[in-house]
């Protein structure tokens, strides 16, 4: 095996941008898009290997072929040969709708779905700019209910005015929303179950309001209170970073400027390398070698052993791979 990338599936949606196309170095067009799913295992919309000997075949038929040679043995005990992360770039021209993703039982119960836990990094944004992210004072179900009912919702959601470099850890339950003007990389469980409560009234290019799930998500909306939902971290070039771990995936920052090595044997896990910055050249053990730029996603196999990571001159990447659980 070889370190693989992926054809984005490019989602075009009514709230989408026009940022996307040009920050992943592909044709313009004026088609707006909200969404590039870059590693995806989502039924409908899995991921196509887009480079080296095993171009066109599907991250299923990469799955069936190499097992947990790929994926690593512990996230096949406990996944299957489901692929547990969904990646995506996402561009919000316009506000997305306000909405809460259910956990692993109620999803199951409900959907025969895994949960979403995710979290959201800041490759950029417009002044003023802002996502939402929990309550900002404590809120009960009923509550919920008469502001659904008021119309008035948005006044109880706590509002987080963001720059390049914020990280937000959103465990399933909470509340959120991705505001105008923001471009985020956003890693999540592999999961396309949304709860919509608030679209801001729009209609798509039928007249048609989309669906809200608002009595859904009573049940799935954790209302415990945070004062502050933002991931705290101090930035260290030319170091690890971390940003976020949780019981499903651990993510850091690798800000280089010089050759990097990574030691990946102790993992049990694939790894994949989100670069929202700059360009570089990744090489494992067995001196396979790609050429990786600004909006690309890189899966590595679990049986990798190590990899150097050579900017050129300087690159920004976002480093996760599942968690071992005993």
């Amino acid at each position: 095996m070889y370190p693989f990338i992926f054809k984005p599936i490019l989602k075009e949606v009514i709230w989408g941008g026009t940022d996307i196309r040009p920050f992943k170095g592909l044709p313009s067009s004026s088609e707006p898009v909200g969404e590039s799913w870059e590693l995806s295992h989502v039924e409908g919309y899995v991921s196509v290997v887009a480079n080296g000997s095993l171009e066109g075949l599907t991250l299923d038929g990469l799955i069936d072929m190499y097992g947990a040679r790929l994926t690593g043995e512990k996230v096949m005990q406990r996944f299957g040969r489901t692929f547990p992360l969904l990646i995506k770039f996402i561009d919000a021209r316009d506000d997305l709708s306000v909405q809460v993703h259910p956990g692993d039982r109620l999803a199951w119960e409900r959907h025969r779905s895994f949960g979403k836990t995710e979290m959201w990094y800041v490759v950029k944004a417009a002044p003023g700019a802002a996502l939402y992210s929990g309550f900002r004072r404590p809120v009960t179900a009923g509550e919920y209910e008469r502001m659904v009912g008021e119309g008035s919702l948005m006044e109880a959601l706590q509002r987080y005015e963001v720059r390049a470099g914020n990280v937000f850890f959103l465990p399933a339950g909470r509340i959120h929303a991705i505001g105008a003007g923001c471009f985020v990389a956003e890693i999540q469980q592999t999961s396309n179950i949304t709860y919509r409560i608030y679209d801001y009234d729009r209609r798509d290019a039928d007249g048609n309001r989309r669906e809200l799930h608002t009595d859904l998500a009573k049940a799935a909306i954790d209302y415990t209170f945070y004062p502050d939902c933002r991931t705290a971290y101090t930035p260290r070039p030319d170091e690890t970073v971390p940003l976020v771990t949780c019981d499903y995936f651990t993510t850091r920052l690798l800000d280089i400027s010089r050759p990097a090595v990574r030691d990946l044997a102790a993992l049990d896990s694939f790894v994949a390398y989100i670069c929202t910055e700059g360009q570089l050249t990744l090489c494992d053990e067995q001196r396979n070698e790609l050429t990786v730029h600004r909006g690309q996603t890189v899966l590595i196999p679990a049986s990798t052993q190590s990899i150097t990571l050579s900017p050129t001159p300087a690159a920004k990447l976002l480093e996760t791979f599942c968690n071992r659980t005993e």
